[in-house]
């Protein structure tokens, strides 16, 4: 048995498929999974995120620290709730996780890290904060929602506190702001608007109830992958780990190089990486055969070498089958997949596949 969130009862009520999750027993689907992926895309959706991991740091350095512990900059923040996403590297330059970095006060940020890398990232963060004097706390007390859909904040709103629900349905994109103990950011993984809900463990039970009788409807693990592959977001342990850097997994953009002199952990060896001529590229693919593209099946690109599926699978928006890969260096913009032993032919093409309910490729 594996580790329950505050809503796991809920899950075995509404009859949901459980499976381990790093760790963790999460619902898979409850009942279709493709059903639940377009609620998301044209209603709203919500999903626990319970097991995702919540630090607060807080300290008279806390900026200098994180500028030296993750890839972007939180510079960048000029204003309180503001939301920035980066890679935390390790000395050679591998993704270590990601995350999402909330700037919630002059000496206080927030940061939401993901659950299989959960005891690693802790250890990491408090053995560099220790030369800064840096408060690393873990909010193990709370649950987290994720509400996502077009009208997910529409439907989401009434479970806001009256007085606090107008400073909430205005905020802009990645940006989050607290609601009295709860904190309520406009950031999600599905390529869709909505909120994630960071509130006590006690009150997720009774919220859940409350989305679902607006009328959200309750998805898992599978439909928040597919979900994210169309949006073309990142899987860690998938598609980057620590022996991949952000610029061979599509996440150079989160690379902030500027201030030159900032000396961010893992910056030297990605500097050396990026002038180099044979980085390998991380692209979308649609099938245009048919079968379904899976992790790690092997890409070929005639006369230009190999490379692999890194998150693959059908797009229930598309109806085609798709794949982020890491592929050779080069000009090209057609390859083949091998699937049961056949070469199968797939074109490449500029990602996201799907934001805001609209499919981006031409099919």
């Amino acid at each position: 048995m594996g580790s329950k969130t505050p809503l796991y009862d809920k899950h075995v009520e509404a009859g949901a498929r459980i499976v381990d999750f790093g760790g963790w027993d999460m619902p898979l689907h409850y009942g279709s999974q493709k059903e639940e992926h377009h609620a998301v895309r044209q209603d709203a959706g919500v999903f626990d995120v319970s097991h995702m991991t919540v630090v607060d740091l807080s300290g008279e350095r806390v900026r200098e620290f994180l500028q030296h512990l993750v890839a972007n900059d939180v510079a960048k923040l000029k204003e309180h709730g503001r939301a920035l996403y980066t890679c935390m590297l390790n000395p050679d330059g591998g993704v270590i996780d990601d995350l999402i970095i909330y700037f919630v006060g002059d000496e206080d940020y927030r940061l939401v890290v993901n659950a299989a890398t959960r005891e690693k990232d802790l250890a990491w963060i408090r053995k560099q904060a220790e030369d800064f004097g840096v408060s690393v706390v873990e909010r193990a007390e709370l649950a987290m929602m994720a509400v996502q859909g077009p009208k997910a904040r529409e439907l989401a709103a009434p479970c806001i506190a009256a007085e606090h629900r107008d400073a909430t349905l205005a905020l802009k994109p990645f940006t989050g702001t607290f609601a009295g103990e709860w904190f309520v950011a406009r950031t999600g993984y599905t390529g869709e608007d909505g909120w994630e809900l960071v509130l006590p463990a006690a009150e997720a039970p009774v919220v859940w109830d409350r989305l679902l009788a607006a009328g959200v409807v309750p998805c898992g693990l599978g439909a928040r992958d597919t979900l994210r592959l169309e949006a073309a977001m990142n899987l860690y342990g998938s598609d980057m780990d620590e022996t991949i850097s952000p610029l061979e997994a599509g996440l150079g953009w989160t690379v902030a190089w500027e201030p030159g002199d900032r000396d961010f952990i893992g910056r030297a060896p990605l500097e050396k990486q990026r002038e180099d001529t044979d980085i390998r590229r991380f692209v979308g693919l649609l099938l245009e055969d048919k079968g379904v593209l899976r992790n790690h099946m092997k890409v070929v690109v005639d006369g230009v070498g190999e490379g692999e599926i890194t998150s693959g699978g059908f797009s229930p928006t598309i109806g085609r089958s798709i794949a982020l890969a890491r592929v050779p260096a080069g000009e090209y913009d057609r390859a083949q997949v091998e699937v049961r032993g056949k070469l199968l032919n797939a074109r490449i093409v500029k990602t996201p596949f799907v934001r805001n309910g609209e499919i981006r490729i031409d099919v």
